[in-house]
C-alpha cells in the first residue's frame, strides 16, 4: 500500500481552483481532479489522499468542501475511508487497457453484430426542405392550427392517467378511427383489436419479423425495393431472396416459390416503391394463394397510396379475400408529417391469439396525446380534408414535375414512378452513372436518390433518380431540372446506354 501524502497534496495543488461560475463549485472542481488523478493512474490504487484540513487549508477552501467532496467519490467507490485515512480503491485502470491496445495486444474493431456489416447504409442525411428529396410531404401546408387544437384537445381533457403507460398495442380511441378510415378509404377488412399502433412504418416492418420468422428463414423483398424492408430482415437474420419487379409489380415465378419458398415477403402492391408499379390483380391473388399453400405471410406496405392521381384509389390487397395471410401496414409520416412517427399494422385475425401476450411485453403505450390528438384530427374530418387538398396538390407537382423534365432534362431518359404517390423516378441510361449524379447533387442542396441503391443485384436497367416532389414547389422545378441535366452530362462515361 503506498503512502506519500507529501507528493499527492503536491500533484493535486498544481493547479488552483478556479473562482469561475462557469467552471462550476469548488467541490465540483475537487471532486474532477481527484476522480482524473484516480482513473489515469496518478493516485495509485492505496495511495493516501491528504487529510481534510491540510487540502483545505492548501486549496484555500473550507473544510466542509472538501469533506463533501471526498464522500461523493466514496459514495462512487473511487476512495475508501479507514482509521488511517482516506485512500484510494482498487480498481481496474482505463489507462491500463488503453495502452494494451495501442500495443496491440487487442486489435480490430469493437465487437458488434455480425449482422450489421449486411445492413446497407442510407444515403447521407439531408435535411427535409433539400429538394427532390424523397417521402417528404409538403410541410409547409400542414394545417398547424387545426393539429395544434387537436393536440390542445388532448392534453386538456386527458386525465393525470395518460401521463402513465397505456395500453402496449396502441390508444384504443386511435385503433378503432383507424379502422374505420381504412375499411371506407382502403377496402381493409379488420376490427379495432386487430390494429397495433407502432412508431413508424419501419418499426411495424420490423414488428412483422420479429414476430413471424426465425433465423436462417427466408424473407423475399422487391428488387429494386425499400432499404427498410432489407435492414429489417437483415437485423432479424434472415436469408433475404431479392425478387425483380417490372411493369405489373413483384414477379415471383413458379421456380422462385420452388427453389426459395419464403416465410416472409414484403411487397408495396398500391405503388411500388422505388418504381411505381401496380402489382395486378391476378399476381396478387396468386401471391396469396401461394402464401397460403406454403404458409407464408404478406407484409403489405401501403406507404402512400392515399395519394392517387388518377382514377379511383387502387384496394388495399388486405381486403381482397377473406382471411388473407397479409399483414396490413401504413404510416402517417407521409399523410401527416415524418416527426409524428405514427404508423400502424393490422393484423390477421388467425394470428391475435398467439402474438397479442407477445406483442404486449415487447411495446410500451407512449405518445398518449399524440395518439389522442390524431384520433380527435380522423373522427373531426380534419385528417380527410387534409387528405383531400394534399391530392391536389400533389397531382398538380407531378405534372409540373413531368413536364419540367420533358422540356428541361437534355439526356434519354424514361420516366416512371405511375401516377401517385410523392415521387416520380428518372431512368438513365447506365453511362450516366446515378450515384456520382447524386452524390454531386447534394452539393447544389438537391436531394435526388440514385435508384441503382434501391437495388440488392443491380441491373444496367436500374439506373436512374428517384425524385421528390412532395416538399418542393413547382415554380422550382425547371431550374432545378436543368441543374440535374448539367450535373447528368457531367457524369456521363462513355461506355453504351439505351
Amino acid at each position: 500500500m503506498t503512502d506519500a501524502p507529501g507528493r499527492v497534496a503536491a500533484s493535486l495543488l498544481e493547479a488552483p481552483l478556479v473562482k469561475d461560475r462557469d467552471a462550476g463549485s469548488m467541490q465540483r472542481q475537487l471532486h474532477d481532479r481527484l476522480k482524473r488523478a484516480i482513473l489515469d493512474g496518478s493516485l495509485a490504487p492505496g495511495s493516501r489522499l491528504p487529510g481534510s484540513r491540510a487540502l483545505a487549508e492548501a486549496l484555500a477552501i473550507s473544510r466542509n468542501t472538501v469533506t463533501a467532496a471526498y464522500e461523493h467519490l466514496a459514495a462512487e467507490g473511487y476512495v475508501q475511508p479507514d482509521r488511517q485515512g482516506t485512500r484510494v480503491t482498487e480498481l481496474s485502470s482505463p489507462a491500463t487497457t488503453a495502452t494494451g491496445r495501442a500495443r496491440g495486444k487487442a486489435t480490430g474493431a469493437p465487437a458488434t453484430a455480425r449482422r450489421l456489416a449486411s445492413i446497407q447504409p442510407r444515403a447521407a442525411f439531408t435535411t427535409p426542405d433539400a429538394t427532390f428529396r424523397p417521402g417528404v410531404p409538403a410541410l409547409s401546408h400542414f394545417p398547424m392550427a387545426a393539429w395544434r387544437r387537436a393536440l390542445d384537445r388532448a392534453i386538456r381533457t386527458a386525465s393525470p392517467a395518460t401521463l402513465g403507460y397505456g395500453d402496449p398495442l396502441g390508444e384504443p380511441r386511435l385503433r378503432a378511427a383507424i379502422a374505420r378510415h381504412l375499411a371506407i378509404a382502403r377496402g381493409v377488412r379488420c376490427e379495432p383489436r386487430q390494429v397495433v399502433i407502432a412508431e413508424g412504418a419501419q418499426e411495424a416492418i420490423s414488428l412483422c419479423v420479429r414476430l413471424l420468422s426465425n433465423p436462417g428463414e427466408t424473407g423475399w423483398i422487391e428488387d429494386p425495393g425499400y432499404r427498410g424492408a432489407k435492414s429489417a430482415m437483415r437485423a432479424g437474420d434472415m436469408h433475404m431472396v431479392p425478387i425483380r419487379v417490372d411493369a405489373e409489380g413483384l414477379d415471383a415465378s413458379a421456380e422462385d416459390w420452388r427453389r426459395h419458398p419464403p416465410r416472409l415477403i414484403y411487397t408495396t402492391p398500391s405503388h411500388q416503391y422505388p418504381a411505381g408499379a401496380v402489382l395486378s390483380i391476378a399476381r396478387r391473388l396468386a401471391l396469396i394463394a401461394h402464401a397460403r399453400r406454403h404458409g407464408a405471410w404478406i407484409i403489405e406496405d401501403d406507404y402512400d397510396s392515399e395519394f392517387r392521381h388518377t382514377g379511383e384509389p387502387i384496394g388495399a390487397m388486405q381486403g381482397l379475400v377473406p382471411d388473407a395471410p397479409v399483414l396490413y401496414l401504413g404510416t402517417f409520416s407521409k399523410t401527416m408529417f415524418p416527426s409524428l412517427r405514427l404508423g400502424f399494422l393490422v393484423l390477421p385475425e388467425a394470428l391475435l391469439t398467439s402474438v397479442q401476450a407477445p406483442l404486449e411485453e415487447m411495446l410500451r403505450g407512449g405518445h398518449r396525446h399524440e395518439q389522442l390528438a390524431m384520433a380527435d384530427f380522423i373522427e373531426s374530418g380534419q385528417f380527410g380534408r387534409h387528405l383531400g387538398r394534399m391530392r391536389r396538390l400533389y397531382r398538380d407537382r407531378q405534372q409540373a414535375l413531368r413536364l419540367a423534365l420533358t422540356r428541361h432534362l437534355k439526356v434519354p431518359h424514361e420516366i416512371d414512378g405511375g401516377y401517385c404517390g410523392l415521387h416520380l423516378t428518372v431512368r438513365l441510361p447506365p453511362r450516366f452513372d446515378d450515384r456520382r449524379i447524386a452524390a454531386e447533387a447534394l452539393r447544389h442542396h438537391l436531394a435526388p436518390v440514385a435508384l441503382s441503391s434501391f437495388a440488392v443485384q443491380p441491373l444496367p436497367s436500374d439506373n436512374g433518380l428517384v425524385l421528390g416532389y412532395g416538399n418542393t414547389s413547382a415554380e422550382l422545378f425547371e431550374p432545378l431540372v436543368k441543374r440535374l441535366s448539367q450535373l447528368a452530362r457531367a457524369a456521363e462515361r462513355s461506355d453504351s446506354g439505351f
